[in-house]
């Protein structure tokens, strides 16, 4: 979830999720439809979905993909969230704050879960709040770090994903249906949250229990916008660099210990460690570590040809040239790469050109997409938002408790069927939303 800094700054996703079983909009006794995947015999582990991107770090400031809900479906454009793991939808249940969104929100239809269901007990908090009627509805609370929040119910429907083979899966997963929100800023234009942190709510947790597919999954966000999102592991990249996830914060994503290089130069010597954030467009580093990296930065800057503009507040830190910029292609001669360099794994490198740390803005000024995580109230974390995740094929392998990353050209899909090219089911796959 995204607070914007400015017009588009946005701060770490992590959650606290609070359930309890108070029977407010959706009365009724908990009603699941049978899963389709049940009547079919869809229980192969080698199923792979491929999702749609549309959106950009400057100046949408998100990503989000189009999932398709209910009976009959019907579209909805969620937010890619890697720090959440809860997925909710704007809900009519009736929905008390809903911003405005792209669909008419969800209509559940008694279709809520019982507080005595598997999921709900396994978020609840704290674990052992009491559920004693069945009949009782599992509620939830989500707040997020930036103080924005959904308040709702959690329902299970069905959802159609496109798979590679040409096929579409039907299966019936749960999500929220969020009948208040409460999102800080200048709220994303979409209807929901995706959310793909590594807990047992999000739906390729849900998919994989039901054997439908691995649990793992990708992104690939292009920097000239858009890009896609796949569930399963048939269009991993042979090229892919392998690190071990660390656990230090449950359910995300998290990776190190690293060295920060500028130019090939040590920022820090001492091993940090990243959490990997979709749901925030820029890149946080704690406060020290912010400091030694800006100042790296700003030394390395001809005065001559930039000059930095206070007055401009997009970002924290701005640059303007003799001329406006068009596009980061005027810019990167300026500027030096950074990379992540990781001790414990020869040859594992996240080489960040200025591409994925700078912005051009509408007044043609340059900005740095790096921000002090001390002053969002981060304290030690350092997070690795969207704009460092540019360009690469990112892959979360939570059946090996690994992450991975390929350089990739992610405005369009890898190649992953010899019998087709890649145009060919990637018009299937758009042609298929628009139908559905």
């Amino acid at each position: 979830m995204r607070r914007l800094w400015a017009t588009k700054e946005v701060s770490f996703s992590l959650i606290r999720l609070f359930l309890f079983s108070a029977a407010a909009f959706l009365q009724g006794s908990s009603c699941e439809p049978q899963n389709s995947q049940n009547r079919r015999g869809i229980h192969n582990l080698d199923y792979n979905a491929v999702f749609r991107v549309q959106g950009n770090v400057y100046p949408d400031g998100y990503f989000y993909t189009t999932l398709n809900i209910g009976e009959p479906p019907k579209p909805y454009h969620l937010d890619i969230d890697t720090g959440s793991d809860l997925t909710w939808v704007h809900c009519d249940a009736p929905c008390i704050n809903c911003p405005k969104s792209p669909h008419d929100p969800y209509k559940p239809a008694n279709n809520a879960l019982s507080c005595h269901d598997s999921l709900c007990t396994f978020l609840q908090h704290p674990p052992n709040y009491p559920c004693h009627n069945p009949s009782d509805q599992c509620d939830y609370e989500i707040e997020y770090a930036d103080h924005g929040s959904s308040i709702g119910v959690l329902v299970k429907d069905f959802f159609r994903l496109q798979v590679l083979n040409g096929s579409v899966a039907r299966v019936s997963l749960a999500f929220g249906c969020g009948y208040d929100q409460d999102i800080s800023g200048s709220p994303p234009f979409v209807d929901g949250v995706l959310g793909l942190a590594n807990g047992k709510s999000n739906l390729l947790s849900q998919l994989h229990e039901l054997k439908v597919m691995k649990n793992v999954f990708g992104h690939c966000l292009s920097g000239q916008g858009g890009g896609y999102l796949f569930f399963g592991d048939k269009l991993v990249s042979k090229d892919t660099v392998w690190v071990p996830m660390l656990k230090q914060i449950e359910n995300y994503y998290s990776i190190g210990p690293a060295d920060l290089l500028f130019n090939g130069k040590n920022v820090v010597k001492n091993g940090l460690s990243f959490v990997l954030d979709s749901g925030s467009t820029y890149t946080y580093l704690n406060s020290p570590v912010y400091e030694a990296a800006l100042s790296m930065i700003k030394k390395n800057v001809d005065s001559k040809k930039l000059k930095v503009v206070h007055e401009d507040k997009t970002l924290p830190v701005c640059w303007k040239g003799v001329e406006p910029f068009k596009s980061i292609n005027d810019v990167q001669m300026f500027f030096k790469p950074l990379a992540l360099k990781f001790s414990k794994v020869k040859n594992a490198v996240i080489e960040m050109s200025p591409e994925t740390y700078l912005v051009v803005n509408q007044f043609g000024n340059v900005c740095l997409g790096i921000l002090d995580g001390g002053e969002a109230g981060l304290e030690d974390l350092n997070i690795l938002g969207d704009i460092s995740l540019l360009n690469k094929m990112m892959i979360y392998d939570n059946d090996n408790s690994r992450i991975g990353w390929a350089t990739a050209k992610c405005d369009m899909l890898p190649n992953f069927d010899q019998d087709q090219d890649t145009d060919t089911h990637l018009y299937r796959l758009e042609r298929d939303y628009d139908e559905l």
